[in-house]
């Protein structure tokens, strides 16, 4: 991992080199950075974080189910072809999705089958928030919903894994407390 930069040298940056370091913040869609980009400066984490989830949620709606999308279902096909990306098998390997029993990984490719026709979308939850047995649960509870309220739960979720991503590249006023998320 590279060495996190200062929010005065993401200041620094060019579109180019900023797109570069931000554009895997939001899976398969560097489209966010680009959008972000042209808000510098950003006073600190917090209008930096802020300046991506605005230009987020200020997509038109196809862009936003597009991102949604971009998302692997969680250890689906691509976790076992090894084909996510880094910021994914490593967000999936933290709850421990590459270490399913068998009845554990039936239990998921069920419940994401369900959802993916349900809603048309895979599912999207921030795993460092979770257990495998609360992935599935949480999973579970959401079949429940309505596709748009599912919309709206996938890109709070999305937007709380790029968070965590940008606090893995970016010094934030947490670095310096023991109580990091």
């Amino acid at each position: 991992m590279p060495e996190k930069l200062s929010v005065d040298q993401v200041n620094e940056l060019d579109r180019e080199a900023f797109v570069k370091r931000f554009g895997a913040l939001y899976e398969h869609s560097p489209w966010v950075a680009e959008r972000a980009w042209k808000r510098r400066p950003f006073e600190g984490f917090e209008a930096l974080h802020k300046a991506f989830e605005d230009e987020l949620y200020a997509a038109p709606r196809d862009m936003w189910l597009d991102i949604i999308r971009a998302h692997p279902d969680l250890a689906g096909e691509d976790a076992l072809a090894g084909k996510l990306t880094e910021e994914s098998a490593r967000e999936q390997s933290s709850a421990g999705l590459d270490r399913l029993s068998p009845k554990e990984f039936e239990a998921l490719a069920k419940v994401n089958r369900e959802y993916r026709e349900k809603f048309g979308i895979p599912f999207v939850v921030y795993v460092r928030e979770h257990t495998r047995e609360s992935i599935l649960q949480n999973a579970k509870r959401r079949l429940g919903n309505t596709r748009e309220q599912e919309i709206q739960t996938a890109l709070g979720e999305i937007s709380k894994i790029a968070r965590y991503r940008l606090q893995e590249i970016v010094e934030w006023e947490g670095d310096h407390k023991n109580d990091r998320n």
